[in-house]
């Protein structure tokens, strides 16, 4: 049933994107896919996971959709998409759909569908997570460091407009592309984090995620050669990614940077991206992606833990601040300057964001005061920190690490 799990979640996204061009809607598309899952949990402990999962679900969903607006009358205007694009044979032709045509292209052009200018674009992100990362609805509340519920309000608010707007599922005309690309950037930004560091997952790492962000900045690459921050966003994708076989040990538990074995760390992931990061400066015209890869390549940069220029990172982090001034950005630089100039400098920055509703969802908040309260000696409140972060992440991984510095204190 495991495997199972794994292939569904992995096809979701495609399958998705290939569903709503054919049907032309995304809810009516979600539908039709969750329908298709339920179909495989039943079939498929029979008769075995499919050669091409994806292929599977277009083709179930697919009929499903098209079985169930003919039985539904009220849904004539549905109905009547759906029917007039449906071919003689459907499951021949979506089958040739889903293994011969660029599924890549479905993905990115859900991408900037989504990511319409009459939507807001924290909606346009938060749509996007949910339909081509396949995210759930509290994995993508994680990432804007608001509450499940609210998530889920706002993207039934926001699906709700894409169904009174008509807002048509199209790549928009080359001209327009430019205007979306700054919300496209922070989708894939932020598929890659939570491949990275998984809120919901069983493994604090989701490779898969990781990769498709990957691919999917390489694509933009490709469309818009000349922008520096997309060569930004593929660099620090690449100098993040380039680590995560030393994040985890043997028994899957955190190792943190500074005990990394950086022999395991991919050199060709990082020398690309420095050379990307370097190609993206060049430009002159710098931006937040840019900034954090120059931050990721100083890091990769360090043999040893001790030669890392925590001085040239907390500067750099205070140039990222100005362009994002977010209580997550003046975490990381509270973390450097620690690490420059001592725990208690970096415990005076931390203090100005006590208070915040944002970070007092954010478990790496408290677990980053805990760290450095224990290094002045203040055991008892860091104790209570760990305490608190452990009540705000589900990731085991995540729990086992805090689980254990708990269990040092005391």
């Amino acid at each position: 049933m495991d495997q199972i799990a794994i292939h569904a979640r992995a096809s979701y996204p495609k399958a998705l994107a290939t569903l709503i061009r054919l049907l032309g809607d995304i809810t009516v598309a979600e539908d039709a896919l969750q329908e298709a899952l339920t179909r495989a949990v039943e079939t498929w402990p029979r008769d075995g996971i499919p050669d091409n999962p994806v292929a599977w679900l277009v083709t179930t969903g697919r009929r499903r959709a098209i079985d169930g607006h003919r039985r539904r009358a009220v849904e004539a205007r549905h109905s009547q998409r759906v029917a007039a694009a449906a071919p003689e044979n459907p499951e021949d032709v979506v089958l040739e759909d889903a293994l011969t045509l660029h599924l890549r292209d479905d993905l990115l052009r859900l991408l900037f569908t989504c990511c319409h200018p009459a939507l807001a674009e924290e909606a346009q992100i938060a749509l996007t997570l949910k339909t081509v990362a396949g995210l759930s609805v509290e994995e993508i509340a994680r990432a804007f460091l608001v509450s499940p519920q609210a998530m889920e309000r706002r993207l039934s608010r926001v699906k709700r407009k894409i169904s009174e707007a008509r807002i048509p599922y199209e790549v928009p005309r080359a001209a327009v592309l430019a205007e979306r690309l700054q919300a496209v950037c922070a989708v894939v930004y932020l598929i890659f984090n939570e491949g990275y560091s998984a809120s919901g997952h069983e493994q604090l790492i989701r490779v898969e995620l990781c990769d498709e962000a990957i691919r999917l900045a390489r694509l933009l690459g490709r469309l818009f050669r000349d922008e520096p921050e997309v060569w930004g966003l593929l660099s620090l994708l690449l100098l993040q990614h380039s680590r995560y076989r030393a994040r985890l040990d043997g028994d899957s538990e955190i190792v943190l940077l500074d005990s990394q074995d950086r022999s395991l760390w991919d050199q060709r992931l990082m020398v690309e991206g420095r050379f990307l990061v370097e190609k993206a400066l060049r430009m002159k015209r710098p931006g937040p992606y840019q900034v954090q890869a120059a931050i990721a390549a100083v890091h990769s940069e360090a043999e040893r833990p001790d030669e890392t220029d925590w001085v040239q990172i907390a500067e750099l982090y205070g140039v990222l601040e100005r362009y994002q001034p977010t209580p997550v950005v003046t975490l990381n630089r509270a973390v450097a300057v620690a690490k420059a100039r001592g725990a208690a400098a970096g415990l005076v920055l931390l203090e100005t964001l006590e208070g915040s509703a944002d970070i007092g969802r954010y478990h790496h908040f408290y677990a980053a005061k805990a760290a450095l309260l224990v290094e002045v000696g203040r055991v008892a409140e860091a104790a209570g920190c760990f305490e608190t972060a452990l009540g705000l992440t589900r990731n085991p991984s995540e729990r086992r690490f805090i689980e254990h510095k708990l269990a040092d204190l005391r």
